[in-house]
């Protein structure tokens, strides 16, 4: 009875000897949380935005961007002008005509500090604050407008429309437009004419010398008229 009862432990012990150690292994690490939309990256996947990437590039925009999408909660929103809108713009040399300034707020007047989903754009107020500065009539308004299912945007120079969308998450939306949106501030009125005075006066026209010859002219008739009187007065006088 004994013997039945132990013989199974012989078998037990061999079997737990020889088993693989099985350790604990830690949880695997969770994976890094994805950086922010690299907008360079999304341009040149979307195409025919070779002239604004390099315009980026060149003023560095394209990092601060990119800096500021790692570092909002509010997300940005980018309207885009093509190659054909560029296109326009260097026809009349205003881009070269530009200083390093205003090519950075150029960049920056296209650059709106907070998301706006398509959807939205209906519900925008006027003058839309963008990232060049203040949008005052005589700085850098923007304005949004809808009609049915059409954005269009006006900014005092341009007037052009959203043709596209080339992206959107929930940090950036990026949004194309057929002319570069160029800023009231860099175009600055001429000034107006002076208003013409209210009553005017009238400068007396020249008048003509006159000759001693043509004074003695004009007395003549005079002296006849005087002579012919007199000679009138003598003949009532003496003959009536």
């Amino acid at each position: 009875m004994a013997n039945n009862l132990l013989s199974p432990l012989p078998l037990l012990l061999i079997f737990f000897l020889h088993s693989p150690t099985v350790s604990a292994q830690p949880p695997a690490a969770a994976p890094a949380p994805p950086g922010p939309p690299n907008i360079t990256a999304i341009l040149e996947k979307a195409g025919h935005f070779s002239k604004l990437i390099r315009l980026l590039k060149h003023t560095q925009m394209d990092d601060r961007i990119y800096k500021e999408l790692n570092n909002t909660e509010e997300g940005l929103t980018v309207f885009a002008p093509n190659d054909k809108a560029f296109t326009d713009v260097e026809k009349r040399r205003l881009i070269k005509s530009f200083s390093e300034l205003q090519r950075i707020q150029l960049l920056q007047y296209h650059v709106v500090p907070t998301l706006i989903p398509f959807s939205e754009f209906q519900t925008l107020g006027n003058p839309v604050n963008t990232e060049a500065g203040s949008n005052t009539d005589d700085q850098f308004p923007l304005n949004v407008t809808t009609s049915e299912d059409q954005v269009n945007v006006t900014t005092g120079v341009v007037n052009t429309t959203v043709s596209s969308t080339v992206y959107i998450d929930d940090k950036l939306a990026v949004y194309e437009v057929d002319k570069v949106l160029l800023p009231l501030h860099f175009f600055p009125a001429t000034s107006a004419p002076a208003p013409a005075p209210a009553n005017p006066e009238k400068k007396a026209l020249p008048q003509p010398e006159i000759s001693a010859a043509m004074a003695v002219t004009r007395r003549e008739p005079e002296l006849e008229r005087v002579m012919l009187f007199a000679l009138q007065f003598l003949f009532f006088q003496y003959f009536l």
